[in-house]
């Protein structure tokens, strides 16, 4: 069984040096001088990017993206608008993107399996997941998941039925993509706010599953 990758044309700009593996304790090193340098200089208040850093990291985390699943779980009418356009259904919810990009869902059947990956650089709906998770950043989830999304998931301990087609997109700055579950079975008649519970971020890129009744962390 051949895996899908559909790759989307970066049209912004992507610096090709984050394939170093030390780009990213460099780039902190710099961001760091440069927040230090801007403090001192009364530019900008610590206290602003400590509020943007706990909004992404402790209030917006993926509890936004697991209430968009959970609705889209429990509302038919809610996950066809999604399908059709998802930027405009998880607005609806009251989340938007920090920089106007667009959404796209894209949902696990029995014969798919989506992942996401940014191969030139990170690029993430934020709005939705909050922060990334490191490993999305690392030169080798970005590349692996294109070549071997299968053994990449078998290393998050996701091992997916042979004949289970796994389709790879890759997100730029103009379209970030929101993976939907599938529904675990045993949660008929659940409420969305217990259904959001099952649903983690790594489920939402793809690089995991909802958690099944009785196992939700």
């Amino acid at each position: 069984m051949h895996d899908d990758n559909d790759h989307h044309h970066h049209e912004h700009a992507h610096d090709h040096g984050h394939h170093h593996d030390n780009h990213y304790s460099d780039m902190q090193a710099r961001v760091k001088a440069l927040e230090t340098v801007l403090t001192e200089k009364g530019l900008i208040d610590p206290g602003a990017i400590d509020a943007i850093v706990d909004t992404y990291q402790t209030k917006v985390g993926p509890r936004n993206g697991a209430r968009v699943v959970a609705k889209a779980w429990s509302d038919p009418g809610f996950a066809e608008w999604l399908k059709r356009d998802a930027t405009a259904a998880i607005s609806s919810l009251g989340y938007t993107g920090r920089q106007g990009e667009h959404m796209r869902a894209v949902f696990n059947t029995d014969e798919t399996h989506n992942l996401v990956v940014c191969t030139l650089c990170s690029c993430y709906p934020w709005s939705v997941l909050g922060l990334p998770p490191v490993w999305y950043k690392a030169p080798a989830y970005r590349s692996r998941a294109v070549i071997d999304p299968r053994g990449v998931l078998a290393e998050f301990g996701v091992t997916l039925p042979e004949g289970q087609k796994i389709r790879v997109w890759d997100s730029t700055a103009e379209l970030r993509y929101l993976v939907i579950p599938q529904r675990p079975e045993g949660t008929e008649g659940w409420s969305e706010e217990r259904l959001a519970d099952l649903v983690s971020r790594d489920a939402m890129i793809g690089a995991g599953l909802a958690a099944v009744p009785g196992a939700a962390s």
